[in-house]
């Protein structure tokens, strides 16, 4: 028959769209299309995919080839589709005849000796795969991520020979073995951190409740430590907070690292030199920026002042929605991005404002200056503003600390806090919207009274009024307090330190 179906998936975003390949075989000159809007890569299929036929010793047919990706006005990218137009070509000149190719599924790029290389992307098309309820054929480069996900029938090979001898011979290909998913915590541990004992509370409220937290201190005073040490204190992921993790990796070309422990949440740390592209993604062909990357995990933003303005602005959004939308002419795609922002700056160019040995020579308008470097809106999103004093030396000594409390501990009244919260509405604190805020963060009339006199001296917009409410509904989760109590409140308003330092500028 000169007509042959095959299956393959293409890339969009986070989603691995079906690709029906249709080949036809007719008479007439002969010449190789591929028609469905196919990119450059997927056009040069013709080259790659005839020296793989000729060098596998199979016979490259002397007619006219047409090849259909339908849909036809999805945009079709990378060697992806090799594989599935190879075996469509043989099976339409009925070099091979198996009668349930349909059933499965082809992703992988054919090199010109016939052999099957890695592509990109190949998690997603995994998980669609398995909800299709088909088989998927890849190349064994690729095995590493798919092992991450269960109950899945996946074969892989080497080369097209192999594909070829399985359909034919019913010859076995090599079937998956699932990746022993271990959780190998290899943050700090928090006890690693000498004093710091108000920033270290501070960072187990942002942790219990997914909040967002600022650390203004001097250079040396462990803000960067302390920052690091988030990852170990908040709960292990989900097996589907896992999956959505590694699908951003997966998409954005890194692979899941196995060395890093499944589960494990992601910490990362970009340059103060990075672009906005890089940060919230982009690009001709859109991947996944930092922030995706750091979905369900840390984004931290070390030296915060020294990133360009316009590439914090777009922070904005992300914070608030959890995702992010990139458009382009001809399409939009969106990459998750549910990350906790963890920022740490100097309170002043030189770094020692208020330092006792009067080490400081900053004017009263170059702090300001420096301050205002950060933007309002940005600031407001921002649960949790925290100073990190000097560490007193001798304390970097002391006997006492080095039976300081660890991760362990604290990760257990944090995986407690979060229970409560998951238990009233399904979601953190930091992601309650006013309505949820309006249900579960009352106040008595004296709590009212006290965040109205906060409010109006250090000039509180109304999303950080409503900020401090969540924080202090975290605090009390923490306490296991069914109502927000006045050192609740107070606690959570004593966060809000950035205006302390450089007040409404």
């Amino acid at each position: 028959m000169p007509l042959a179906v095959t299956y393959s998936r293409a890339q969009s975003g986070i989603e691995a769209p079906l690709v029906t390949v249709e080949v036809h075989l007719s008479n007439g000159l002969p010449a190789f299309t591929i028609v469905g809007l196919p990119e450059a890569t997927v056009k040069e299929s013709r080259e790659r995919v005839r020296g793989a036929l000729l060098n596998s010793h199979f016979e490259f047919p002397a007619r006219r080839i047409t090849v259909n990706l339908a849909p036809a006005d999805l945009p079709k990218e990378g060697g992806r589709f090799d594989l599935a137009i190879a075996l469509g070509i043989l099976s339409a000149s009925g070099q091979i005849s198996p009668s349930n190719l349909t059933d499965y599924e082809f992703i992988s790029e054919l090199s010109l000796n016939g052999g099957l290389r890695s592509v990109r992307a190949v998690l997603p098309t995994a998980l669609q795969t398995k909800r299709a309820k088909r088989i998927l054929i890849i190349a064994k480069d690729n095995l590493l991520e798919i092992g991450l996900v269960s109950d899945i029938k996946v074969f892989s090979a080497t080369n097209l020979l192999e594909v070829c001898e399985y359909f034919q011979k019913q010859l076995p290909l090599s079937p998956l073995a699932n990746l022993p998913k271990v959780s190998k915590n290899y943050y700090t541990d928090i006890s690693d951190v000498r004093g710091q004992y108000q920033a270290k509370r501070s960072l187990e409220v942002a942790a219990a409740g997914g909040h967002n937290m600022l650390m203004i201190g001097p250079p040396g005073a462990g803000k960067t430590m302390l920052a690091s040490c988030l990852p170990g204190i908040l709960p292990p992921m989900t097996e589907q907070e896992a999956l959505e993790s590694a699908t951003v990796q997966s998409i954005s070309g890194q692979g899941f690292n196995p060395d890093h422990g499944w589960q494990q949440r992601p910490f990362r740390t970009p340059h103060h030199t990075a672009s906005a592209v890089a940060l919230v993604g982009g690009g001709g062909q859109p991947k996944p920026g930092e922030i995706s990357l750091a979905h369900h995990g840390v984004l931290f933003l070390d030296e915060l002042p020294e990133f360009e303005r316009k590439v914090l602005e777009v922070l904005r959004e992300p914070l608030e929605s959890g995702k992010i939308i990139i458009s382009r002419a001809a399409r939009q795609i969106e990459f998750p991005a549910k990350f906790q922002l963890i920022a740490a700056m100097n309170p002043c160019p030189c770094g020692y404002l208020g330092d006792s040995r009067g080490k400081c020579r900053c004017t009263l308008e170059q702090i300001q200056r420096y301050g205002a470097k950060v933007s309002g809106p940005l600031l407001d999103r921002i649960d949790i503003h925290m100073e990190i004093p000097a560490v007193p030396l001798n304390l970097l000594h002391s006997e006492a600390e080095k039976s300081a409390e660890q991760s362990i501990q604290v990760q257990a009244r944090v995986k407690k806090a979060r229970k409560v919260q998951y238990s009233r509405l399904n979601k953190l604190n930091s992601w309650l919207n006013n309505k949820e805020i309006s249900q579960i963060c009352m106040l008595s009339t004296q709590g009212y009274s006290l965040l109205e006199q906060a409010s109006e001296r250090l000039g509180f917009s109304a999303r950080a009024y409503h900020r401090i409410l969540k924080v202090a509904r975290t605090i009390a989760d923490l306490e296991a307090s069914k109502t927000i109590e006045i050192p609740h409140l107070s606690e959570a308003i004593g966060y809000r330190r950035l205006d302390r330092i450089y007040g409404n500028a």
